[in-house]
């Protein structure tokens, strides 16, 4: 049998003729299915990749935002969210040198690439080089004036009852509860935004129209954490030396350390720190003129407890923080070095003022306002918060006074 001879009954069996064909085709086949298997083995290390750098960045971000090493913050996530093993050092910059945020320092950059082997290409070539970055940056969210830094998972800031809240700011709870910040009974809320670190539960019936809710917040940062330890300094005065009766002349006080201080009459305290071993009071006649006044709530041993602030309803004060020095904006400073505590209450008339900061980073404090109080500048840092009555604070402090509200922030990925 000639060689045309044996083509010519090949084609003519068909059999043989999809067996020639499979046989050609099979390579080719093969191939495709080879290239796919890579193809999608690129494109999830691709996505598994991207994934590890956006939660880099944020990583880096959140360290950031409370003051942490950017560095160590990625380099601790990317160990966790190994998903992609790098054989190439990551990038990390703060502040990023490209992108849309390139030169800010409230900015993190993570750029990862690794050379990765595929089984097909791996055949022709070492390894394919893939690659992801991604940006995320601390944002400006709004202004708190009230800040609660417990981190329990209890309620943080509880405005319940018939109170009324009018903010010129927002308020924030570091706690991780189910109800990290409360606004329930027949209480009216105008304050934006309302963050907690735990859950900020929606309530319609007091929020106002259009008040920002943020539930799972990064923690807010004590705006005072670098404010020193409180030295007593200055003369010491006798345990009745700040006991002002009632229905007597105007007496004048001067700074310097007391044992306590119950101010029930009409009495003027002269500029500059006042450091209070026990109670501070302010009695129901009490007439209290203080510009230019913080008072220190503090003793030899901090840890053993300090004192608190009763302030009664119907006293008349005029209460202002310093505008320079040590305690510059901050008109009442409870140790912070005191254990945690409860029953300080501050009240007032509608004739008081009071412009400054409230911080007592360890104490449960009690916020009665009354219509018509003058507060248009304060701020409180406490422990946690409980607003009664009537609160009205615009937040709208003098220039050069020393006080103001402080930044929020929110953590997003920009890039």
């Amino acid at each position: 049998m000639t060689f045309w001879h044996h083509i010519r009954s090949l084609r003519a069996d068909r059999t043989a003729g999809i067996g020639i064909v499979v046989a050609a085709s099979l390579p080719v086949f093969l191939g495709g299915v080879a290239l796919a298997v890579d193809t999608v083995q690129w494109s999830l290390a691709k996505r598994q990749m991207q994934r590890q750098a956006d939660s880099g960045a944020l990583a880096g971000a959140f360290g950031l935002a409370q003051a942490r090493s950017v560095t160590t913050s990625v380099n601790r996530d990317l160990a966790k969210n190994n998903f992609v093993p790098l054989t190439i050092n990551p990038v990390i910059e703060n502040a990023p040198t490209a992108g849309a945020y390139a030169g800010n320092a409230m900015a993190v950059r993570v750029v990862l690439e690794t050379d990765m082997s595929l089984p097909f290409s791996g055949l022709f070539i070492s390894g394919v080089r893939i690659g992801a970055e991604a940006t995320a940056a601390v944002l400006g969210l709004g202004e708190y004036c009230v800040v609660a830094l417990d981190t329990s998972d209890e309620t943080g800031i509880d405005m319940t009852g018939n109170t009324s809240v009018k903010l010129g700011c927002g308020m924030i709870s570091n706690t991780v509860g189910s109800e990290s910040v409360d606004a329930g009974g027949s209480s009216t809320i105008e304050a934006s935004p309302i963050a907690g670190v735990g859950v900020v539960p929606p309530a319609p019936s007091n929020y106002a129209t259009g008040t920002t809710l943020i539930s799972y917040a990064i923690p807010q940062q004590d705006p005072f954490a670098d404010l020193a330890d409180p030295v007593m300094t200055g003369t010491t005065y006798g345990r009745n030396a700040a006991n002002i009766g009632p229905n007597k002349p105007l007496e004048t006080l001067n700074p310097g350390v007391y044992q306590s201080m119950s101010l029930n009459g009409n009495v003027k305290l002269n500029p500059g720190t006042y450091y209070i071993k026990g109670d501070l009071g302010f009695g129901s006649q009490a007439i209290v003129e203080a510009i230019g006044v913080t008072f220190v709530l503090t003793n030899n041993n901090p840890a053993s407890g300090v004192g608190n602030v009763d302030m009664n309803g119907t006293s008349q004060m005029t209460l202002s923080a310093p505008t320079t020095g040590t305690y510059a904006g901050v008109l009442f400073y409870q140790d912070r070095r005191a254990p945690t505590s409860g029953g300080s209450k501050f009240n007032g008339t509608s004739s008081s003022l009071m412009q400054g900061a409230i911080y007592m980073p360890r104490e449960d404090i009690t916020f009665n306002g009354t219509t018509g109080m003058d507060v248009k500048c304060l701020q409180m840092v406490t422990w946690r918060m409980t607003f009664t009555g009537t609160s009205e604070i615009t937040n709208v402090c003098p220039a050069n006074s020393g006080a103001g509200s402080f930044p929020g922030t929110v953590i997003r990925l920009v890039g």
